[in-house]
This record gives C-alpha cells, structure tokens and sequence, in this order.
C-alpha cells in the first residue's frame, strides 16, 4: 500500500525489523516485538521499500540464524499493509542533499526522506542519533535508555 501523508505515523527501520526476527539478540528481540505489535495495534506503522530489501537481504543472509526465504516474504507481505513509501527520483536527489547537509550516509539519508515524505514524526531506529530531529522527524531508538516503553 503506498499512502501520501498521513497524520500520527511512526516509521520503522529495518535494524528494528530484523530484531523481530533475531531470536539470538535477547533483549532487543523483546523490545522490537513489544514496538511492532504497538505499531500495528494502533494503526503506526509506516516504512519504505528500502526498508522491505534491507530486511530480505539480511535476514535470509546476515542473521545468526538466517530467515527461510518464505519467512521473509511473509514478513514483507504484512509490512506492505503499511502505508509505505516508494521513493522517486525527487526523492533520491533530496536525500542526496539531506546526507550532504546533516552529514549522514546516503542510506539514512534515505530513510529520514521516506519518513518524511509520509508525514512520520517518529523514526524508530538505532543506526542514527536518539532524540536527534532532522526535517521535521525525531530519532528514537527503542533500545536506548528511555526508548520505547508499551
């Protein structure tokens, strides 16, 4: 589903995603669990299909315990339910200039765009900088002191 801005929206990396999935990673496997499910049960939820192939590449791949194919798709197919984004060139040029003027990589870049374009406040993720607000969306990571809490 690709959703224009909507109001509320919280946005997910894929780091949270694949600690669903990483039953090695104890806690933070716990917290992911706990923030999807709240994402989910109150309508949050939002991503890109960025996030969808960084999650199919390594969980099949990277994990301790690798994902079966099937598996990931599944969890791709319910991400889809999602308002999700799709980036366009538009997109790509813009986060080319938001990783040149807040220093970040290309890839994060990205995703603070996609978050953006979908009217997200929140990006959950633990790749970038807690409390950190750039382009009017605020970093949040979960697993941090005081991150996500049900």
């Amino acid at each position: 589903m690709t959703s224009g801005i909507t109001d509320g929206l919280e946005f997910i990396d894929s780091n949270v995603i694949l600690y669903l999935h990483d039953v090695t990673a104890g806690e933070k496997h716990r917290v992911a669990k706990d923030l999807v499910k709240h994402m989910a049960a109150h309508r949050k939820g939002a991503t890109s299909i960025q996030v969808m192939q960084e999650f199919y590449a390594v969980a099949t791949r990277k994990l301790d315990r690798p994902l079966p194919a099937d598996r990931a798709r599944s969890q791709i197919r319910a991400l889809a339910l999602w308002p999700t984004h799709s980036p366009n060139p538009a997109d790509v040029l813009a986060a080319t200039g938001l990783a040149e003027t807040a220093q970040l990589s290309f890839w994060d870049a990205m995703i603070l765009t996609s978050a953006a374009a979908l009217g997200c406040t929140t990006l959950w993720s633990e790749d970038l900088n807690d409390g950190q607000a750039i382009g009017g969306v605020t970093v949040r990571n979960p697993f941090a002191a005081g991150g996500f809490q049900p």
